[in-house]
Protein backbone atom coordinates (compact mmCIF):
# COMPACT_ATOMS: atom_id res chain seq x y z
CA UNK A 1 0.00 0.00 0.00
CA UNK A 2 3.03 2.22 0.35
CA UNK A 3 3.80 2.28 -2.77
CA UNK A 4 0.48 3.45 -3.99
CA UNK A 5 0.67 6.10 -1.31
CA UNK A 6 3.97 7.32 -2.43
CA UNK A 7 2.84 7.62 -6.50
CA UNK A 8 -0.45 9.02 -5.40
CA UNK A 9 1.88 11.65 -3.60
CA UNK A 10 4.45 12.26 -6.69
CA UNK A 11 1.49 12.83 -8.48
CA UNK A 12 -0.31 15.37 -6.62
CA UNK A 13 2.65 17.20 -5.45
CA UNK A 14 3.93 17.38 -9.81
CA UNK A 15 -0.07 18.25 -10.42
CA UNK A 16 0.42 21.34 -7.73
CA UNK A 17 4.17 22.54 -9.17
CA UNK A 18 3.51 26.18 -10.01
CA UNK A 19 3.78 26.71 -14.17
CA UNK A 20 3.69 30.39 -15.57
CA UNK A 21 0.09 30.59 -16.58
CA UNK A 22 1.10 32.94 -19.10
CA UNK A 23 3.80 31.78 -21.77
CA UNK A 24 5.20 35.20 -23.29
CA UNK A 25 8.32 37.05 -24.41
CA UNK A 26 9.28 40.32 -24.66
CA UNK A 27 11.21 42.13 -27.31
CA UNK A 28 11.93 45.20 -26.35
CA UNK A 29 13.84 48.04 -29.49
CA UNK A 30 14.89 51.38 -29.26
CA UNK A 31 16.09 53.42 -31.93
CA UNK A 32 19.56 55.41 -31.24
CA UNK A 33 19.40 58.27 -33.57
CA UNK A 34 23.01 59.10 -31.74
CA UNK A 35 24.46 56.14 -32.15
CA UNK A 36 23.12 55.10 -35.30
CA UNK A 37 21.73 51.59 -34.25
CA UNK A 38 18.67 50.02 -32.81
CA UNK A 39 19.59 48.44 -29.30
CA UNK A 40 17.27 45.32 -28.51
CA UNK A 41 16.69 43.59 -25.07
CA UNK A 42 14.19 40.11 -25.29
CA UNK A 43 13.22 39.30 -22.06
CA UNK A 44 11.98 35.14 -21.29
CA UNK A 45 11.37 33.27 -18.65
CA UNK A 46 14.38 31.23 -17.77
CA UNK A 47 13.04 27.80 -16.64
CA UNK A 48 11.09 28.03 -20.07
CA UNK A 49 14.12 28.91 -21.73
CA UNK A 50 16.21 26.73 -20.26
CA UNK A 51 14.00 24.25 -21.21
CA UNK A 52 13.38 25.16 -25.16
CA UNK A 53 17.69 25.54 -25.02
CA UNK A 54 17.91 22.04 -23.68
CA UNK A 55 15.32 20.56 -26.29
CA UNK A 56 16.56 22.19 -29.32
CA UNK A 57 20.30 21.53 -28.85
CA UNK A 58 19.89 18.32 -26.86
CA UNK A 59 22.24 18.87 -23.87
CA UNK A 60 22.02 20.35 -20.53
CA UNK A 61 21.41 23.64 -19.82
CA UNK A 62 21.36 26.38 -17.09
CA UNK A 63 21.65 29.37 -17.60
CA UNK A 64 22.23 30.58 -13.56
CA UNK A 65 25.46 28.53 -13.19
CA UNK A 66 28.74 31.18 -14.07
CA UNK A 67 30.86 28.22 -14.76
CA UNK A 68 28.31 27.85 -17.52
CA UNK A 69 27.88 31.23 -18.74
CA UNK A 70 30.19 30.67 -22.10
CA UNK A 71 28.49 27.26 -23.43
CA UNK A 72 24.83 29.16 -22.55
CA UNK A 73 26.21 31.88 -24.40
CA UNK A 74 26.57 29.92 -27.45
CA UNK A 75 23.38 27.95 -27.23
CA UNK A 76 21.50 31.74 -26.65
CA UNK A 77 23.22 33.34 -29.67
CA UNK A 78 22.35 30.17 -31.78
CA UNK A 79 18.92 30.46 -30.52
CA UNK A 80 18.02 34.00 -30.86
CA UNK A 81 19.71 34.15 -34.51
CA UNK A 82 17.25 31.18 -35.87
CA UNK A 83 13.93 32.63 -33.94
CA UNK A 84 14.35 36.49 -34.48
CA UNK A 85 14.43 37.90 -37.97
CA UNK A 86 14.81 41.57 -38.42
CA UNK A 87 13.85 43.63 -42.03
CA UNK A 88 14.10 47.35 -41.13
CA UNK A 89 13.03 49.98 -43.91
CA UNK A 90 11.60 46.83 -46.33
CA UNK A 91 15.60 45.31 -45.99
CA UNK A 92 17.25 42.01 -44.17
CA UNK A 93 19.22 43.21 -41.16
CA UNK A 94 21.31 41.30 -38.52
CA UNK A 95 21.38 41.59 -34.99
CA UNK A 96 25.01 41.26 -33.45
CA UNK A 97 24.63 39.39 -29.98
CA UNK A 98 26.08 41.36 -27.08
CA UNK A 99 25.30 38.60 -23.95
CA UNK A 100 22.49 37.89 -21.68
CA UNK A 101 21.72 38.26 -17.67
CA UNK A 102 19.76 36.74 -14.98
CA UNK A 103 16.63 39.16 -13.72
CA UNK A 104 15.11 37.78 -10.55
CA UNK A 105 12.92 34.69 -13.00
CA UNK A 106 13.86 36.63 -16.28
CA UNK A 107 16.70 36.15 -18.60
CA UNK A 108 17.91 39.51 -20.32
CA UNK A 109 19.24 38.71 -24.05
CA UNK A 110 20.74 42.03 -25.55
CA UNK A 111 21.58 42.03 -29.03
CA UNK A 112 22.31 45.20 -31.21
CA UNK A 113 21.84 46.39 -34.94
CA UNK A 114 24.59 48.72 -36.07
CA UNK A 115 24.87 51.50 -38.77
CA UNK A 116 21.27 52.25 -38.71
CA UNK A 117 20.68 55.62 -40.13
CA UNK A 118 16.57 55.80 -39.90
CA UNK A 119 13.63 53.84 -38.77
CA UNK A 120 10.56 54.02 -40.97
CA UNK A 121 9.00 50.42 -40.43
CA UNK A 122 10.84 47.69 -38.29
CA UNK A 123 8.84 43.99 -39.29
CA UNK A 124 9.88 41.14 -37.17
CA UNK A 125 9.57 37.32 -37.28
CA UNK A 126 9.87 35.92 -33.89
CA UNK A 127 9.24 32.41 -33.41
CA UNK A 128 10.66 32.57 -29.27
CA UNK A 129 9.22 29.43 -27.70
CA UNK A 130 6.86 28.00 -30.02
CA UNK A 131 8.46 24.62 -30.22
CA UNK A 132 7.72 24.62 -26.80
CA UNK A 133 4.19 26.11 -26.12
CA UNK A 134 1.67 26.51 -28.18
CA UNK A 135 0.15 29.55 -26.38
CA UNK A 136 3.30 31.20 -26.48
CA UNK A 137 2.40 35.06 -26.96
CA UNK A 138 5.46 37.56 -28.38
CA UNK A 139 5.12 41.47 -27.69
CA UNK A 140 7.00 43.91 -29.44
CA UNK A 141 7.59 47.32 -28.20
CA UNK A 142 9.88 49.93 -30.81
CA UNK A 143 10.79 53.49 -29.66
CA UNK A 144 11.99 56.10 -31.62
CA UNK A 145 12.76 59.60 -30.44
CA UNK A 146 9.96 59.38 -27.56
CA UNK A 147 7.71 57.43 -29.64
CA UNK A 148 6.80 53.88 -28.82
CA UNK A 149 4.90 51.61 -30.69
CA UNK A 150 3.89 47.77 -30.05
CA UNK A 151 2.36 44.99 -31.38
CA UNK A 152 1.86 41.31 -30.53
CA UNK A 153 1.82 37.86 -31.96
CA UNK A 154 0.43 34.72 -30.74
CA UNK A 155 1.35 31.07 -31.99
CA UNK A 156 1.72 30.15 -34.72
CA UNK A 157 1.80 33.63 -36.42
CA UNK A 158 5.39 34.91 -35.88
CA UNK A 159 5.12 38.32 -37.86
CA UNK A 160 5.10 41.38 -36.13
CA UNK A 161 5.70 45.03 -37.70
CA UNK A 162 5.89 48.81 -36.45
CA UNK A 163 5.84 52.09 -38.60
CA UNK A 164 6.92 55.42 -38.18
CA UNK A 165 6.11 58.89 -39.98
Amino acid sequence: MSAIYSKLLLVVLWLATPVHPLHVSTTEINFNSKGKSLEISCRIFTDDFENILAKTFKTKTDLMKPEMHKEMDALVKKYLAANLKYQLNGKPVTANYLGFEIDHEATNVYLEIENVSSLQRLSLTNSIMYDLFDDQMNILHVEKMGIRKSARTEYPSTSLSVTFN
